[in-house]
């Protein structure tokens, strides 16, 4: 399922993951040659990625939400 990203946050090894609508959280890594995606080494490239949707492959399993609900 696609879900938007609405914020990022660093993990304990400090690697950039994207907080997603659904509550979901995913990592969104550059680490060439595999994974490219010079975007995210800055603050303006991660801005500019916000409404980006991704595959949620924990919607698409029922799992429960990484993130509290927003309030």
């Amino acid at each position: 399922m696609q879900q938007p990203i609405v914020g990022y946050h660093r993990d304990e090894e400090g690697d950039w993951v994207a907080e997603l609508a659904c509550g979901h959280c995913q990592h969104v890594r550059h680490r060439p040659p595999w994974v490219e995606r010079p975007w995210v080494l800055s603050e303006a490239g991660r801005r500019s990625r916000l409404g980006l949707a991704l595959g949620c492959v924990k919607c698409d399993r029922g799992e429960p939400r990484d993130l509290p609900p927003v309030t």
